[in-house]
């Protein structure tokens, strides 16, 4: 029987009128959503601002990790979804390897041309593997 604390939200507007979870715990996996630069009420601060985006999607996934009482270290994989990849790949770079440290985790950089909000520039998914030591 599943508990409420396997299924985590923020209880933001997106998550009803989309009809999805942040995450979502299936035996010692964690899937989680495309995490995006949202603040506490749901809203989107930095359009068009990659470096602030980046940093507030780091954020947001640390919000779910420590929900789950998990660690960076605990990522096995990731999909970052960048918006003009070409001129953000640098960056990208940079503030993934900031993150993980020496970690590294299973890792899919896909270019689009859109995302879901007017000037959002990056989102990231992924998995957490609660059996890795924290």
């Amino acid at each position: 029987m599943a508990s409420t604390s396997d299924v985590f939200s923020y209880g933001i507007p997106a998550e009803s009128d989309f009809g999805y979870a942040q995450a979502i715990r299936s035996g010692d996996l964690i899937h989680v959503s495309g995490q995006l630069a949202f603040d506490e009420d749901g809203g989107f601060p930095h359009p068009g601002d990659f470096a602030a985006q980046l940093a507030g999607t780091h954020a947001a996934m640390d919000r779910v990790l420590a929900h789950y009482g998990a660690t960076r270290r605990q990522i096995v994989s990731q999909t970052l979804y960048v918006v003009e990849l070409g001129r953000h790949a640098a960056a990208t770079a940079q503030a993934n390897l900031a993150y993980f440290g020496g970690h590294r985790p299973a890792s899919t950089v896909l270019g689009v041309t859109e995302l879901t909000l007017p000037g959002q520039l990056v989102e990231i998914a992924f998995v957490v593997d609660t059996r890795l030591p924290a």
